[in-house]
């Protein structure tokens, strides 16, 4: 074996070796979600229901944004990922509940590194 193709093994094995433990057993299935857990409100259950028919609902919940920007992503995900279309009523409900409980973030913070001493 040559001594670049051993390297090469040495570096898959040790990387192998620090998967994340959860990474190596099979079968280990993510926590169960339910519309109970999410902020109440109208829209919850339809939302939760809506969403979580094609993916996990947390992947909703990790994002921020406008009520505009949701509008489009459903429109996006019934054009190229086969959601059903939604009525008007059903859509304005899951619209409000989503544009309300997961707004856009606000900026916070400089953007950049900031000196832990400096005058705030």
């Amino acid at each position: 074996m040559a001594y670049r193709d051993w390297i090469f093994s040495a570096v898959l094995l040790i990387g192998a070796a620090t998967l994340p433990a959860t990474a190596q057993q099979p079968g280990a299935a993510p926590a169960e979600e339910s519309a109970e857990q999410l902020p109440a409100g109208p829209g919850r259950d339809e939302a939760f229901g809506m969403c979580s028919a094609c993916h996990a609902y947390r992947l909703v919940a990790a994002q921020s944004m406008s009520r505009e920007r949701w509008d489009d992503t459903m429109t996006l995900m019934t054009e190229k990922h086969g959601m059903p279309k939604l009525e008007s009523e059903d859509r304005k409900l899951i619209l409000d509940y989503l544009a309300k409980t997961h707004p856009p973030k606000k900026a916070t913070g400089t953007g950049g590194f900031q000196i832990p001493f400096a005058p705030q």
